[in-house]
C-alpha cells in the first residue's frame, strides 16, 4: 500500500470514529492522545485511563456514562495489556468498540506505535501524498 492509500484508509477510519463520539466514551491513555485526536478533529467524552485511575476506573466511568466506549489505547505492549484488561472488565456490561484501534494499529504499523503520534503520521502522509 502506498502513502496515499494509507492516508485515505486512516482518514476513513477517523470518519467511522466521528459519529461514535456522540454517545461513546473515548478511552485513551493520556492527555497527549487527546491532543492528537483533537488535532484531527475528533471531539468527545475522553477518559484518560493512565491519569484517571487505570482500567477499573475506566470501566466504572463507561458504565456510569452510557455503557458505550471506543478503546483507543496505544498499540504497544502496555497499550495492548490495558486494552485486554478494559475489555475483560467491561465484557457483558457494556459495548466496547475495539475495531477502530485495530484498524489504526494495522494502518500505522511501522509509522507509529501510539495514538499521540497519529496526527503527525497523518500530516506526514499528507505531505508525502501531495502532488
Amino acid at each position: 500500500m502506498n502513502d496515499a492509500e494509507r492516508l485515505e484508509r486512516i482518514e476513513e477510519v477517523l470518519e467511522k470514529l466521528d459519529p461514535l463520539c456522540e454517545d461513546h466514551v473515548l478511552l485513551v491513555e493520556g492527555l497527549k492522545d487527546i491532543r492528537a485526536l483533537e488535532a484531527l478533529g475528533i471531539r468527545g467524552d475522553f477518559f484518560t485511563v493512565q491519569a484517571s485511575g487505570g482500567p477499573v476506573a475506566a470501566a466504572e466511568y463507561v458504565e456510569t456514562h452510557g455503557g458505550k466506549a471506543v478503546l483507543l489505547t496505544d498499540w504497544d505492549r502496555r497499550g495492548n495489556a490495558l486494552a485486554d484488561q478494559i475489555v475483560s472488565l467491561l465484557s457483558g456490561d457494556a459495548s466496547v468498540d475495539t475495531e477502530i484501534r485495530s484498524e489504526l494499529s494495522r494502518l500505522c504499523g511501522g509509522l507509529a506505535k501510539d495514538v499521540e503520534s497519529l496526527d503527525s503520521v497523518v500530516a506526514r502522509l499528507r505531505t508525502l501524498s501531495a502532488p
